[in-house]
């Protein structure tokens, strides 16, 4: 029997404070099929084709198939994707003011091809209008391009959070680090004790989603900071603190933190955590309100969310915030008229 810390350095557990997956020896795989479609949508829908002939948008993603996943082995990563894809377009010639839609289909994104020898192929419904088709042939495909640039960016970079776990070696070397930056002390992010205790932290994922809304901005703004308003679409008793440092509670304490930054009707910043989370970690939410007349564009960026809790939490958002703000601005709607 190996003495303690001697013997194949891949199986000493000591090495992780957790014991998992000691120096990423093992493989590991985290499926990216969900995230990749909800990541393929926030990417392609909406861009914008514009040029002398008129202005195109890419207005759906009508058909998705196919998976994703990231494999981790020796403390490498390794991809496979494959899509079939189905955009719609819609257009407006510049001199006649005449609309036309068509589709956009990609039928084999994979990791076998570069996005450049992709084949993406445009076509439009029947009738006239193909200047727009030379349109969306030429800078629709190149920006159509870009966006799958940017997917497959998010995969490898976004996604992956995580997946290549610190180990007390490398917890060492970003320590040693620190103290070089900071001359003879130690920065007060981390505290000045033995590498052993040295401790691992979560690892954690950035969630982007985008909404529009049929309403102005300011509107929209207080229904995240007006206690009666959170407490019709979240039909829930709430604690809101509309102000620098004031409290958030929401869905019978399931969601709780505090608002960090307020700029009315433009954005909001919060420090947010849901009930299930491990005690006392935060992500940070920021929600940027994007007036576009009598609509809004709501971005949200979400940081800090543990890589277990990355689909509930999109859900949460999607479906207990988005959903029901949408019915509550129905219902005022409806009232006034």
């Amino acid at each position: 029997m190996a003495k303690w810390g001697q013997g194949d350095p891949r199986w000493i557990v000591e090495e992780r404070a957790d014991a998992t997956n000691v120096n990423n020896w093992h493989w590991t795989e985290r499926d990216a099929t969900s995230w990749s479609k909800s990541k393929l949508e926030e990417v392609l829908v909406g861009l914008v084709v514009e040029g002398e002939a008129g202005r195109c948008e890419i207005s759906d993603l009508k058909h998705v198939e196919g998976e994703a996943s990231c494999n981790s082995r020796k403390g490498k990563l390794i991809f496979f994707y494959e899509w079939n894809l189905r955009l719609g377009w819609k257009g407006t010639v510049k001199e006649s003011g005449e609309k036309h839609k068509g589709s956009v289909e990609i039928p084999n994104l994979s990791e076998e091809n570069e996005v450049d020898d992709t084949e993406i192929n445009v076509s439009k419904k029947k009738g006239e209008g193909d200047v727009l088709k030379d349109l969306m042939r030429t800078e629709g495909t190149t920006k159509v391009r870009e966006a799958l640039r940017d997917y497959l960016k998010a995969l490898k970079t976004e996604f992956t959070l995580g997946m290549i776990l610190p180990t007390k070696a490398a917890a060492g070397q970003e320590l040693a680090a620190e103290r070089k930056l900071s001359g003879n002390t130690v920065q007060d992010s981390i505290s000045p004790q033995s590498l052993e205790t040295v401790g691992v932290k979560i690892p954690t994922v950035k969630i982007l989603m985008r909404e529009i809304f049929n309403s102005p901005a300011d509107e929209l703004y207080s229904i995240f900071t007006t206690k009666e308003l959170v407490q019709k679409f979240s039909k829930c008793p709430a604690v809101i603190e509309a102000e620098k440092g004031g409290k958030l509670q929401m869905f019978d304490g399931c969601v709780s933190g505090e608002y960090a930054e307020l700029v009315p009707s433009q954005r909001i910043v919060l420090k947010w955590r849901c009930r299930n989370w491990p005690d006392e970690h935060y992500a940070t939410v920021a929600l940027n309100f994007k007036d576009m007349a009598a609509q809004t564009e709501l971005q949200l960026e979400c940081k800090g969310v543990p890589v277990a809790n990355e689909d509930s939490t999109r859900q949460c958002w999607k479906k207990q915030y988005f959903e029901e703000i949408r019915i509550l601005l129905q219902q005022s709607q409806d009232n006034m008229e």
